[in-house]
């Protein structure tokens, strides 16, 4: 809190969930970073506003997460393209007449799902219709390849799918309620030679280093979008020089992942 009390701000773990049990606990350093959280947060208190403007972005997978999650994550759920859940959350631009065409984004891009992750936090043995977990692409070099699918929606759509095959993305979220198709792990896939979070700073001249998630806003659709995080780094030149204040990116979905 400001000294005069009028901002306050706040900095949340940056641990990354895992599906294990409490030895995840002992096994980070959660004293170590609660110190480190303070003074940042300081920091974050009295970070001068952002510009608006175009920006090179680096987001740290505690950010990107989230990004990835809503606009490919449930954008390519077979459900939600075909309008199941128009009463819910809202359907998808990725529409069958996409599968095999769409250039969702540069040739870069790879996205799996993958129910097989260890410690994922989709991981199973089997999904709750039986099927075998199993990895999929859903994005190839760019190209939108791949739902993700239930049987339900695999079976009733095999003609326009070309498979029948369900990869396992049902869940009931107890005994008492039907099986839906819902999210695997689902992740952009890193270069084998790509560089190191130091390179990819030295080679931006104007940008913003985005750490932890924070707030979203994305259309029914899941085409227009608008991210926030806990902290946003001024990148100058190379350099990291110092903390932003309320900054939010925003984008189309393709127009981002095709950046």
């Amino acid at each position: 809190v400001s000294a005069d009390g009028s901002d306050a701000q706040t900095r949340e773990s940056f641990v990354q969930p895992l599906g294990v049990g409490y030895e995840h606990c002992d096994a980070v350093a959660l004293l170590a970073e609660a110190r480190l959280a303070g003074e940042q947060v300081v920091q974050k208190l009295n970070a001068p506003s952002v510009q608006a403007g175009v920006r090179d972005l680096i987001l740290m997978p505690t950010n990107l997460w989230l990004t990835i999650h809503e606009s490919i994550g449930h954008s390519t759920e077979l459900d939600r393209a075909l309008g199941f859940e128009a009463n819910y959350a809202g359907t998808s631009f990725v529409t069958p007449d996409h599968l095999g065409k769409l250039q969702f984004g540069s040739p870069i891009v790879n996205v799996v799902g993958d129910r097989t992750e260890p410690k994922g936090l989709a991981t199973v043995g089997f999904d709750d219709d039986g099927a075998k977990a199993m990895r999929f692409d859903i994005i190839k070099d760019g190209v939108f390849v791949g739902y993700q699918l239930n049987r339900q929606m695999a079976q009733a759509n095999a003609a326009a799918l070309g498979t029948d095959r369900s990869n396992g993305c049902a869940l009931a979220d107890s005994p008492g309620h039907i099986p839906l198709q819902r999210m695997a792990n689902v992740s952009l896939q890193a270069a084998a030679d790509g560089p190191s979070t130091e390179e990819l700073i030295s080679r931006v001249e104007r940008g913003i280093y985005v750490v932890g998630d924070r707030s979203w806003s994305i259309d029914m659709q899941r085409f227009n979008f608008q991210f926030t995080g806990q902290e946003f780094h001024r990148i100058e030149k190379g350099k990291l020089v110092g903390q932003l204040g309320d900054v939010a990116y925003q984008a189309t979905t393709t127009d981002f992942w095709g950046s």
